[in-house]
């Protein structure tokens, strides 16, 4: 069970005085909490790191969208293995590694799927005007509304496929959207907080966890139910650090961090920090807490070392599994460090907003505001970068207070010496494969939907008003149509896709426009369409390509 964007103080054991998450809990009280268990400061990479083992750069995903969340389909996903050794695969709720084919959860190994498209309900990724309650979702690849409060939905599905009476084992990844924005709650959830004096947006967040917690708990009641607690592993997990959207550095008042710098997108504790239960009745002993590093891309390992499956031997699985840890067992993780980075844009740029952790020492270089990093940085500013690395003894000194920069400089340079040689490698890595293509014409997605959450190019990154998707396609005749904005005056629609460029005039007003019969070649491109108004080009705001000729 994965939540998003709830943070490591978002846990009423952890010294919340507003909110209390008993179920949560009960994971680490009949199992362990490991109190310094670390994922990426954003969502995409550490579902990205979950899935694969592998440092999320690896995979292609440097950030939550365009085509920064892409993640390569040459990845070898967890749920790819278990369903070849014979397990049911199922996930429900957020995937945000790319909503076309062949990205798509059901192209990555999950038999089956229920889950919002893009980063969260409601996004430029469609369908518009949806919202937590009776969302509109895709089951299968194919979109339906549902009745009900989205994580309430997401649970009862993974319940269903939880009871299914069959003989093989399964991997369920219950991935809730909760409690990321929008902030939309039932009122009886969010009142109790309103009551205590908090500001809104922290009422709606807690009433958000409130209800996770209610779920989860419907989660573990199930495997009593079915008799099938112990055998069966359970992790429960946060993508990330708390979302603000108040300042750049802080979050509301009220909103308890346990005294841990930064929020979400912050490469400083709180926003790679986060809650992690585990248990495993008969194996792992009861109301452990372990203090031990532990990193999401140590899932992955674990999972496969519980099941008695080997490592994919031809791919570098960067994690460790922790099933020694967790037994009691001796292990050895030696003087392990490990690497987050985040920015905007789909090329990462070396030495901004990084840090290294290893058990006892951090080196942090902080960024303000990562997603306004979206060029190569001069050699004045890099320079400003290196001589101003920060150093924290988080052993001593969790909420990185005391900068040690200036009196172990040997020690930094240790780290950035480990930086540096991570970076070059998992960037080398990435641009050997390039930025996953969306496939046009397969027959496992007869119609695409493209959005403006899936395109890139210069004014996607300054105002998101123009771009273009990166495609893969099959010679074909497609039907092509563009949804538009408000059309204030008459113009002309176009697309274009290697040497084909279509027009058609608009009028002022006007919701959609198609083209019929278009004949696309096979092969890689960018594939453009837009309309212009007064001269100027403005990007639809979604477009369906249809294979036509099956």
């Amino acid at each position: 069970m994965m939540t998003d964007d709830q943070g490591y103080g978002d846990i009423g054991a952890h010294g919340n005085p507003y909110l209390k998450t008993p179920n949560m809990e009960s994971i680490g009280k009949e199992g362990i909490e490991m109190t310094h268990f670390l994922a990426y400061p954003n969502c995409s990479a550490s579902r990205a790191a979950v899935l694969t083992g592998r440092y999320p750069y690896r995979t292609g995903v440097t950030a939550v969208t365009q085509v920064d969340h892409f993640m390569n389909t040459s990845e070898i996903t967890l749920a790819e293995i278990l369903s070849e050794y014979g397990y049911r695969t199922g996930i429900f709720g957020k995937w945000h590694l790319g909503d076309n084919a062949p990205m798509r959860p059901t192209d990555q190994g999950f038999q089956e799927a229920l889950v919002h498209k893009g980063g969260g309900i409601g996004q430029a990724a469609g369908p518009s005007g949806n919202t937590y309650f009776d969302p509109i979702l895709e089951h299968n690849n194919s979109s339906k509304k549902y009745k009900g409060y989205c994580d309430d939905i997401f649970t009862e599905a993974t319940l269903d496929f939880i009871s299914k009476k069959d003989k093989r084992p399964f991997f369920a990844y219950l991935a809730t959207n909760l409690p990321h924005f929008p902030l939309q709650v039932p009122e009886e959830r969010a009142e109790p907080y309103r009551k205590m004096g908090l500001h809104e947006d922290n009422a709606r967040t807690y009433g958000m966890i409130d209800n996770i917690d209610y779920n989860v708990g419907r989660v573990l009641s199930k495997l009593r139910e079915l008799d099938i607690e112990e055998n069966t592993l359970v992790i429960f997990l946060s993508d990330n650090g708390p979302r603000n959207r108040r300042t750049k550095n802080d979050v509301y008042p009220g909103r308890w961090v346990a005294n841990l710098r930064g929020t979400k997108t912050s490469v400083y504790e709180c926003g790679i920090r986060v809650p992690f239960y585990v248990r495993w009745p008969g194996i792992i002993k009861p109301e452990q807490t372990l203090k031990t590093m532990g990193t999401v891309i140590d899932i992955f390992p674990t999972i496969l070392e519980v099941c008695k499956i080997d490592s994919p031997g031809k791919i570098k699985i960067d994690g460790k599994s922790l099933l020694s840890l967790w037994k009691n067992q001796e292990f050895d993780f030696g003087d392990r460090s490990y690497f987050t980075q985040m920015h905007y844009g789909p090329t990462p740029f070396k030495y901004m907003h990084f840090a290294v952790r290893t058990q006892k020492y951090k080196l942090v270089s902080p960024h303000d505001f990562p997603h306004g990093i979206l060029y190569q940085p001069k050699d004045e500013e890099l320079q400003e970068v290196l001589s101003n690395l920060e150093l924290y003894d988080i052993e001593e000194d969790p909420s990185e207070r005391l900068n040690l920069a200036k009196k172990h400089p040997e020690i930094v340079e240790n780290l950035l010496e480990k930086y540096e040689n991570w970076f070059d490698e998992v960037t080398e890595e990435r641009d050997s494969k390039g930025i996953q293509r969306i496939h046009l014409g397969a027959r496992i997605q007869p119609v695409v939907h493209l959005s403006r959450f899936d395109w890139g190019g210069p004014r996607v990154i300054s105002k998101n008003q123009l771009g273009h998707w990166r495609v893969q396609t099959e010679a074909g005749i497609y039907q092509v149509s563009l949804d538009l904005p408000d059309i204030l005056s008459d113009g002309m629609a176009h697309i274009k896709y290697q040497n084909i460029h279509l027009k058609q005039p608009i009028k002022k007003g006007q919701q959609r426009v198609v083209f019929d019969n278009v004949s696309l070649p096979q092969g890689e491109g960018n594939f453009h369409a837009f309309f212009k108004v007064n001269r100027l080009p403005t990007g639809p705001l979604y477009v369906a390509v249809k294979r036509l000729d099956y």
